[in-house]
């Protein structure tokens, strides 16, 4: 809900599975929230990070390494060549 100034005004925002896309429920003890810090050439930190919602679901299918490696390869932080 937005109030007149167009600012969101809700108590609770659901949170998403960044690799499902499915809503994450409020008492959900399993999800997990990470933040990535984008770095530049040198490991200086910039400033700026992504944010990752991992579920249960995912975690408990012991898939969430590859939906990380998944999400990040698709942001370019992570490379497979060798």
């Amino acid at each position: 809900m937005q109030n007149d100034d167009r600012q969101i005004v809700d108590l609770y925002l659901p949170r998403k599975c960044s690799a499902t896309n499915r809503l994450i429920p409020a008492k959900e003890h399993a999800a997990v929230t990470l933040n990535v810090a984008k770095v530049d050439e040198t490991g200086t930190y910039t400033g700026e990070f992504f944010t990752y919602h991992l579920a249960g679901f995912i975690r408990q299918r012991g898939e969430s390494d590859a939906c990380l490696n998944r999400l990040l390869h698709d942001e370019g932080l992570l490379t497979f060549s060798k």
